[in-house]
């Protein structure tokens, strides 16, 4: 039997990898507190605590942490419009600083010397998971099974943890075939590994309908009111829920895409983030409709910087709490309500009003004048073209124009 090394806070989840790793952990001499993150996932909850004490926990948290998640990582990317590589709204990347300050918190409570996660050598989550725990906790000691020889060597695939599972009993719902892993949280659900590691194979999504919907907005969502039915949702976690309902329904935010993972490969990975998804397009209007241009145009520069903090596991860096403040403070004005309509996986903007509108009706008609004095144009075209005329001269032929 090997010899007590302490108590560990294992980040579970009631699959078969974290199933498993609770079992070595005891073998290898620890003392295992289990801690699972309700963020929105459909799990039955009582049955993870049980599978847990029966595999020999010593206790189990469950820690409801959906609010949180929704009012303090989604809305903030929410008010960045953060993407990262154009495409990915950073589902996981968001919920993984979330669950790893409740995984410091518990271990703090507990007097543990370790924390433990299920996260592979090959992804970003053991750095997001990581790099959390040491920001917040600097001594924290962290036990990664998956890149410790003597676990990986052991489990070099799932039928290798298939078979420790059934020598140990321990009851996991899955089979050798199953095509793909999942993972779910309230921002979205990803698909990966298995099958999709062939980037050629074709998954097919759910057919989409439509629906139409207004969405006030000031700072952050405030409510959500549906056109049809007037059905309004006003909490943070309520619309939430609601919009994921209503656009998960119609087939919105789904998308399947190859990215470029911190660890130095490309994966790919198919992710539905409807909620999501709707309030990024939403929240792109009404921030086009009420900020100056040129602060957008900086504004844009720092959300790709947040989206790759964030996709890195910097959540918890001194750079990206800076550029959190920036966006914060960027988002003043960015006020008002926005209508829109989802058909057939896509989202329709319909219209805006904002009482912080910098949209000049009477200034942009082609039927007024207005204060616009178009013989001012000629001057603003002149000076506008110098650059460019000048830099297409040939000083060897005279400052002749050169030759195209």
């Amino acid at each position: 039997m090997a010899q007590p090394k302490g108590t560990v806070v294992l980040a579970y989840s009631g699959g078969l990898d974290t199933s498993c790793i609770l079992v070595w952990l005891k073998e290898q001499g620890y003392d295992v507190i289990a801690y699972l993150a309700n963020i929105g996932q459909k799990e039955d909850f009582e049955a993870a605590r049980k599978k847990a004490l029966a595999l020999g926990a010593k206790k189990v948290y469950i820690e409801d942490i959906s609010r949180e998640f929704v009012e303090e990582f989604i809305w903030p990317a929410v008010q960045a419009n953060a993407l990262y590589e154009d495409r990915y709204l950073l589902g996981t990347a968001l919920a993984r600083p979330c669950i790893a300050r409740k995984l410091v918190e518990i271990t703090q409570r507990e007097g543990a010397q370790y924390v433990a996660h299920g996260a592979t050598g090959k992804g970003n989550d053991q750095v997001r998971f990581e790099l959390t725990c040491y920001a917040l906790c600097p001594n924290i000691k962290v036990v990664a099974p998956w890149r410790l020889p003597e676990f990986y060597q052991r489990f070099p695939g799932r039928r290798e943890l298939m078979d420790y599972a059934k020598k140990h009993g321990i009851p996991v719902p899955v089979t050798p075939q199953t095509p793909w892993s999942m993972d779910e949280n309230l921002m979205h659900i990803s698909y990966e590994a298995g099958i999709l590691e062939n980037p050629k194979v074709i998954d097919h999504g759910r057919q989409a309908g439509v629906a139409a919907t207004g969405l006030r907005a000031s700072r952050v969502p405030v409510k959500v009111t549906n056109a049809g039915d007037g059905a309004t949702r006003r909490s943070a976690l309520e619309l939430f829920v609601y919009l994921n309902d209503i656009a998960g329904k119609h087939g919105v935010g789904r998308i399947d895409i190859v990215e470029n993972r911190f660890v130095g490969m490309k994966s790919r990975g198919i992710y539905e983030t409807p909620a999501g998804t709707i309030l990024y397009h939403a929240h792109l209007d009404i921030e086009a409709f009420t900020m100056d241009r040129e602060v957008r145009k900086i504004k844009q520069g720092l959300a790709l910087k947040f989206s790759e903090l964030v996709y890195n596991g910097f959540w918890h860096s001194p750079e990206c709490e800076f550029l959190r403040q920036c966006i914060g403070r960027s988002q003043e004005a960015v006020v008002g309500t926005v209508r829109l309509s989802v058909f057939k996986g896509q989202v329709y903007v319909l219209g805006r009003e904002s009482p912080r509108s910098l949209y000049n009706e009477e200034l942009v008609s082609m039927n007024v004048q207005g204060d616009y004095e178009p013989a001012d144009a000629t001057g603003f075209i002149n000076i506008n073209s110098l650059r460019s005329a000048g830099s297409r001269r040939d000083p060897s032929q005279g400052g002749e124009k050169a030759p195209s």
